[in-house]
């Protein structure tokens, strides 16, 4: 009977292509990536090329009068994307720097005036000495 079980086991062969046997005795150092990363990356790929009924054509399918409309709304869309990753800081860390921003700009005027005063000292100097 505990022969039966051990014959039910199911045994997945992992197999490698030559591509990354050659990457992995390249470069040692370099971790490789695991299966997950290695299975979406072939899927992302094998989808772009025989997925042509998509939604998101390329540029160069699309009437040429549309293409800029068509990249704007991209950018758009893109850039909302990027806004929702951002982390935003809350109200205590948004004063901080406000004020740290303010101290700056106070030391850096106060900085400013002493030159412009002791340049405007010099060439009084210089223009009375004749």
């Amino acid at each position: 009977m505990s022969n039966k079980k051990r014959s039910k086991t199911n045994i997945t062969k992992i197999s490698t292509t030559s591509n990354d046997v050659a990457n992995s005795t390249a470069t040692k150092s370099t971790p490789r990536p695991s299966l997950n990363d290695q299975n979406s990356r072939q899927s992302t790929k094998k989808s772009h090329k025989t997925n042509k009924n998509s939604s998101e054509k390329p540029l160069k399918d699309v009437f040429l009068l549309a293409r800029p409309f068509v990249a704007f709304g991209r950018y758009l869309r893109d850039s909302w994307r990027e806004i929702r990753q951002v982390r935003w800081p809350n109200r205590k860390l948004t004063w901080k720097m406000t004020l740290a921003v303010l101290i700056y700009c106070a030391i850096f005027i106060v900085f400013i005036v002493l030159l412009d005063m002791l340049f405007t000292f010099i060439f009084n100097l210089l223009i009375n000495a004749k």
